[in-house]
């Protein structure tokens, strides 16, 4: 059951990257089906998006001159834990 979770990222944005005084910041959270659709929203909630994979709403978040965007996974694939108590 937890192989076709849902995946929580965050997309980042990064300036200076490379640089010893690199910033960076969360711009979106996204939430990737596992044979699904990848849906995508800004943290100022204006944008709001269903792509095709996370990798898209890194596309869409950078771009800018100076800024890179990235994603950042919440958990590896299959790490959550179900309680078995729970979920009798």
């Amino acid at each position: 059951m937890l192989d076709i979770a849902p995946r929580l990222f965050a997309v980042v944005q990064v300036s200076d990257d490379g640089l010893a005084d690199a910033d960076g910041w969360v711009v979106a959270w996204g939430l990737a089906d596992c044979d699904g659709p990848t849906h995508v929203i800004g943290v100022d909630g204006r944008a709001r998006m269903t792509l095709t994979s996370p990798e898209r709403a890194v596309r869409h978040f950078a771009g800018q001159p100076g800024i890179t965007a990235r994603l950042v996974w919440l958990a590896q694939p299959g790490s959550a834990a179900m309680d078995r108590a729970e979920a009798a």
